[in-house]
Order: structure tokens, then sequence, then C-alpha cells
């Protein structure tokens, strides 16, 4: 429904309405709530879409969606039947001074489509209740129903039908953790018979049925992946005695294309979810990790990046991308090209001599792009929670990993690629990443002035954060002190339009190198062969709903962010409540409002709520003892009870 209402913000085409979407748009455009012009339905000037915030004494805002407007107000009398998270269309009330307001016109739906539910005991009868906020689930089961169940049973409900869908399982066992996070967004695993059947269907490549394409097998192409990695989007080769730079990306336009059950699907899911023990993807495995995936010593159809390179500019002085077949002559994984920089690796056959030796060359060409790069981008220290898991879905071992020399060679190539990918268009899907708003700005500064720091406000804001960055190092607060830097800032989106990348400091930015597991590198992927092909038809088709898609993927792209981010915390919740009692060494990561701290102890990263904790300043290291988890929530309460010894 939210799409729905974001096509409509936009402009939706009669062509691309579906039979679903059709009746709800004849309904609305007899109330008037739409127009219709040249077959393009649009909301009604005097009509926004949104959705209900937080109601208080009979008034609230509606959070606009589709455009960046101001919330209107609605005042007391005007909100009807309409509970906070409801989808609404809302009548602007034009002529009145002061905030923009509306009366509510239809409640649509819920913003979150989908939520989970378990039985719980309450006042001494059995009840279904919403496993976020206890709170009486929407949909309900009989008294007879709910008690052929077990107290736990957790169950998928659809909140625009209020009815309960399946049982995923019961809230003790550590399994259901994952079907927990994936029912919320409606997320799963297997595919649609008919889209199976289109996967299935396509021959394995065979280079005589490709004339037109460029034929580079003969390049010793390699991929550099995670040693757990099935799914292959790049392969890299440098040619040091040109100094030109293949980058060759899986070609999934040529069998994914638009519309069809297939590329439906692939728009639904829009992005491939990752977690620790396996992953979701948004192509069939027949695709994701097998035709298109770029498999070592087997022909693949790639779209490549050829790109000549002035060494003493360090700029790229010519490009062309073009469709090819290549031959991936090694997959390595991460780990052992790091052995290899390091001289603990050596080749075991000419072709891995002669990989080795552009690695080397390519390596040298790739650090000086990152310095060059920092000049104006920014240098955050990330560091990726990785966690460990038993048979049973228990949490057993967290990891830090850190970015290395192979995973920072990559990344320049891939950057490349795709800053190359951007200059082709005007309009399209970019990559922006806005600068920071001057409150987040003056919050970031009051924080660590809080921790001692002493804020020097140079020139421009790239100068000042590098200083910080300098005294984060001399505190050994380097990674913390990214954090703080990183949460002041936007969150970076998809958008039709150009507005750069605050953080990597590019003037124009896009995705082109993962059309495996992310929807946007396929619609630049499409685009770019429109524009090589001199086809303005098929790229004015490719672009006709672009703002719509730019807002979509960016909501999907926070949905699997999140399915990710709250399976992991659940993972966490299931430790604590094995160790309830137990003293661990954390630190102190939030003083605002309410006091937070991760574990920083055997097992690492869990975030902890602090119930009792006596005088703590930010970064501080303690002692805690966890004294509460709610395993439902996946939130663990902890006390602290000393301070680590420096």
């Amino acid at each position: 429904m939210k799409s729905l209402l974001i096509k409509l913000t936009h402009g939706l085409s009669e062509l691309d309405i579906s039979p679903q979407e059709a009746s709800l748009i004849q309904n609305w455009f007899a109330k008037k709530y739409l127009t219709k012009t040249e077959n393009v339905y649009k909301f009604n000037s005097k009509y926004r879409a949104g959705t209900l915030g937080l109601v208080q004494k009979g008034t609230a805002y509606i959070h606009v969606i589709g455009e960046n407007v101001r919330d209107l107000f609605i005042g007391e009398g005007d909100l009807g039947s309409a509970n906070e998270g409801d989808l609404i269309i809302a009548q602007r009330l034009l002529g009145k001074r002061g905030t923009p307001s509306a009366k509510i016109a239809e409640i649509v739906g819920r913003e979150q489509s989908y939520s989970v539910a378990y039985i719980v005991i309450k006042d001494g009868h059995r009840t279904l209740v919403d496993l976020k906020t206890e709170y009486p689930a929407g949909a309900e089961l009989s008294t007879q129903e709910l008690n052929s169940y077990d107290i736990g049973d957790v169950f998928k409900i659809d909140n625009q039908e209020n009815a309960v869908l399946e049982k995923l399982g019961n809230i003790n066992d550590p399994k259901v953790d994952e079907f927990i996070v994936l029912a919320q967004y409606n997320k799963h695993d297997d595919f649609e018979e008919d889209v199976l059947k289109i996967a299935a269907s396509f021959p394995k490549v065979d280079a005589s049925k490709y004339p037109k394409r460029k034929d580079i097998r003969e390049l010793p192409f390699c991929t550099i992946d995670p040693i757990t990695a099935k799914d292959f989007d790049d392969a890299i080769y440098y040619d040091d005695e040109n100094t030109t730079l293949y980058v060759a990306i899986a070609d999934v336009s040529e069998y994914v294309k638009p519309f069809g059950a297939l590329d439906n699907e692939a728009i639904y899911r829009s992005f491939s979810i990752y977690l620790p023990h396996r992953s979701i993807p948004m192509l069939p495995r027949q695709l994701s990790e097998t035709l298109c995936s770029l498999q070592p010593h087997v022909d693949r159809l790639a779209f490549v990046f050829e790109m000549k390179l002035d060494l003493n500019t360090l700029e790229v002085v010519n490009s062309t991308v073009y469709e090819a077949i290549i031959h991936s002559d090694r997959r390595f994984n991460y780990e052992e090209i790091d052995t290899f920089f390091a001289g603990n690796l050596h080749a075991k056959n000419d072709e891995e001599r002669t990989i080795f030796e552009s690695l080397k060359k390519l390596r040298v060409v790739t650090d000086m792009l990152k310095i060059k790069r920092l000049k104006v981008g920014y240098d955050f220290r990330s560091t990726e929670l990785e966690i460990k898991l038993d048979k049973d879905s228990n949490l057993i071992e967290t990891t830090q990993a850190e970015e290395t020399p192979s995973h920072a060679l990559v990344e320049d190539c891939m950057l490349l690629a795709n800053k190359e990918a951007t200059a082709q268009f005007d309009r399209g899907i970019f990559r922006i990443h806005e600068p920071p708003s001057q409150a987040k700005i003056q919050t970031l500064y009051q924080e660590l002035a809080g921790i001692g720091m002493n804020i020097d406000i140079k020139d421009n804001l790239k100068e000042t954060i590098t200083d910080i960055q300098k005294q984060a190092r001399e505190m050994n607060l380097e990674s913390e002190v990214d954090t703080l830097i990183i949460r002041s800032q936007m969150q970076a989106r998809y958008a039709p339009l150009n507005s750069g990348h605050f953080g990597l400091g590019f003037e124009a930015y896009t995705h082109f190198t993962s059309p495996i597991r992310r929807y946007s590198d396929l619609i630049v992927h499409r685009l770019l062969k429109a524009i090589n092909a001199g086809d303005t038809q098929e790229g004015s088709y490719v672009l006709r709903n672009i703002e719509t898609l730019s807002m979509t993927i960016s909501e999907k792209e926070r949905e699997a962010s999140t399915i990710e981010v709250e399976f992991m915390a659940r993972k966490f919740a299931r430790w604590a409540e094995q160790n309830l009692g137990k003293e661990f060494k954390a630190r102190i990561v939030g003083t605002d409002t309410e006091i937070k701290a991760d574990l920083n102890d055997e097992i690492k990263g869990a975030r902890l709520n602090i119930t009792s904790s006596g005088a703590v300043v930010l970064f501080e290291d303690v002692i805690v003892k966890i004294d509460k988890v709610d395993i439902a929530k996946a939130k663990i309460f902890a006390v602290v009870v000393g301070k680590v010894d420096v």
C-alpha cells in the first residue's frame, strides 16, 4: 500500500497499474483524491498521503510520504478513528494560517503491513500480544484457538486484514529468531514456481551465441570475496603496461528483463539479506550463485568498465563500458590476498603468477587512489561485527573484522567503476549522501567536548573532522568517535537526481557493481545499455517511474539492514539470558536521556540498557552485571558494578 501511495504522489501511468491496484485507484479517482492527465493518475493537489504519527490529546501530525514537504497537523475533531502508524489520505486545509494542516479523508492501511505476535498469560488469561509492544495484537484468536497453542507460540500477523497468517515457532526456541525478523517485513527465502521456472530456463553460456559481445576471455581476471561468499558480482584485471583497469560485473540484466515474474520478485526484494548463518538472495540461486555469478574456469556474461588511468593525476582519462564475455582464472578470498601481500603466499603455477604480479602493481595504484580520495572524502574506521552460531542457533563467538589491504584494493576498484557509471547520465539512480545539518554537527561537538576533546573549528567541516579524528587516535577512541561522527550524518539513499556524496567526497556517485544483490545496480545497467545503444525510447522507459523506484529501494535497503541488526540483537539477548547475574566488561556508548553500553569482553558488541550506574562518562570502561533480559523485545538490562582499572 505504501508503495502505491508513493507512486501516486509522483504520477502512475495506467500501463503500470497492477490488477490489485486498479480497483483502489478507480475508487479514489471517483472520490476526487486523484486526477488523471494523459493516462497518468496523480494525487489531486488538495490531497496528500502519509503516515499518522503519535496521537496526543486528540491531535497528531501526518508524515507525508513520497515528497519532501512539511508534516501536516491534524487538529482536534479531524482524527476520526485513526491510530498511530495508520496510512492516511489527508485533505489539506488551505487558507489556514500557521502550521500546514489537514483532516483525514480516509484510512487506507497500516504503515507496517506485517507484524509478529505471541501468546502470553495476562490477567490470568491467554492473550495474543504484539512482540515489541506487548499491546494486544490487531488480529485475534478465539479462546479455543488460544488454548490449542502453547504459551510463547509466535505468529505472523497481516496488519491490513488483521489476520493471523501462520505460526512461526515458539519464543523459547532460538531458531524462531530468523522467522521473526523476516516475517515483520514479509521477507522469505523461497521463490514461487513461476520465478524458479524462468531462472532454470536459461542455457549455459555459449560464446558463439553472443557475436556482438566483446570477447575478453584471454584476460586473466580474478574475483576476491569473503571466504563464505557464493555470489561473485565482480572480477578485476589490471593491465600495468597500458595502465588500464578492467572491472567486470555480472551481467544480470541479460537474464532479468523488465516486468514479468522474475523482475517483479527482484523489485519486491530489492536487496539480498545476509544473516550470520545464511543469506536470503534477491535472485533465485540458479542465477545468483550459478549462472550470473562470475565463477572461475567458466565463461560468463559481464558488463565491463575498461578504464585508462593517468598515474600522474590519478584520473581516468578514458573509459568505455560494454557487454562482454569473460573467463575468470581464479577465485580468491580476502585472507589469501592479504597473505600474498604479506609475502607469505606464493604462486602455485603460471596462471597464479600472472595474477599476483598484476595485483601487486594494482595495489600501488589503489593505494594512491585512496590517498587522493581521502583528501576530500572521509576515512572512518569501520569494524564489522561477525557472530558465530552453533547448530541450535545459539551465539557462541563474536569477532570484529577490520578493513585489510585486500578489502581496500577491491573497494577502490569498485568506487572507480561506480564513479565512471555516474558520469554517463544526468538522471537515473544516484547514490546520494547529503551533508549533516548544523544542528547535528553542534550536537556532535557537545558530545565530544564531554569526553575532553578540544573542538577547534577549522575553515571547513572536512578539516574540523580530520582534527577530531586525530585527537581520537591519541585518546585511543578512534572507532568510537568515528561512530559518533557517522551518527551525526544524514543517511545515504537513492535518488533520481544527483546531489553529491558527502562521505566519499564525490561530486556524483551511483551503484553499478553489485546487480546480483542490489536492484539499484540492475537499473543502472539497463540505463547504461540503453545509452550505449542510443536508444532514447528504452532509456525513457527505464526511467519512467524512477522517483518512486528510488524511494522504494531506499526503504527496502533500510528493511534489509534492520533485519540483519535485529537478528544479531536477538542472538545477544539469548546469550545474555544464559549469563544472568554474571559480570562482564563493557564500554559506555550513550549517556543522553538513557545510559547505554556495549559489551566488550569474551563476547563483544551486545547493546546493554544500563538501569543503575552511578557517575559514568561517555566511552568509560566499566564492569556490568546482567540482571534482566527481555527475549521478546531482544533487550538486555544491566547494572554497573565497577570500573575497569586502566
